[in-house]
């Protein structure tokens, strides 16, 4: 396209040459766009394919679920100040310790946090007026495991794709907005813990996650 812009130039067409560098300029900024797109993709790859090192510690699991949470919202409202939700919190105060690897059990957090956060934005956006947002974290002893569940009352999930959120590289996201490695990698840590994840959602309504680990 240089080639070409420079033989008009030296034919006198300049609003051909000109044509031609808005399209070499719009070129580069697509190649730089996915580019950065490429380049989050095979990060997430290497963490989602790397064997974790650390060993498990006992840890306060309701500390941890509450630091991510306020760890997502105030990321969040650092990038957007006009954001604002309510917060619900219900923490079983009789789990105590369990041992995890906080580390990956915190990026697992971070991961469904930043979902149920986007999914309420987008709604907000639909809904200017009327629409209060909320996010609800809760956590619960049960027999042989503990339950943490982070409900959004964002615009759910289509029951047509639920199935296929865990798949790697799926995302319900506007393309450059999500590699769709989030979910996948939740599922991996959570099941490298002995656990289980599972999604209850109704489309206009939100969408809960339960997350169920051993102790």
């Amino acid at each position: 396209m240089v080639d070409e812009a420079a033989e008009e130039i030296s034919k006198g067409n300049y609003d051909e040459a000109k044509n031609i560098l808005n399209g070499i300029k719009d070129n580069s900024e697509k190649i730089n766009h996915h580019g950065k797109r490429a380049d989050a993709i095979v990060k997430n790859m290497l963490q989602h394919s790397r064997t974790s090192s650390r060993l498990k510690e006992s840890t306060d699991i309701n500390a941890l679920c509450d630091e991510y949470l306020r760890l997502a919202y105030h990321g969040l409202r650092a990038k957007d100040k006009s954001f604002n939700t309510t917060i619900n919190i219900d923490f079983d105060s009789s789990i105590g310790k369990i041992n995890i690897i906080p580390q990956e059990i915190g990026r697992m957090l971070l991961n469904l946090y930043n979902n149920a956060f986007y999914a309420i934005k987008e709604k907000q956006k639909q809904n200017p007026g009327g629409y209060e947002p909320s996010v609800t974290v809760s956590t619960k002893k049960m027999n042989s495991a503990i339950e943490i569940n982070v409900k959004d009352n964002g615009n759910g999930i289509s029951q047509n794709i639920v199935y296929k959120i865990f798949q790697p590289f799926f995302t319900t996201k506007p393309t450059g907005q999500g590699t769709g490695l989030g979910l996948s990698l939740a599922y991996d840590i959570v099941k490298a813990h002995g656990g289980e994840i599972k999604v209850e959602t109704k489309e206009g309504e939100g969408t809960e996650f339960i997350i169920q680990l051993p102790v």
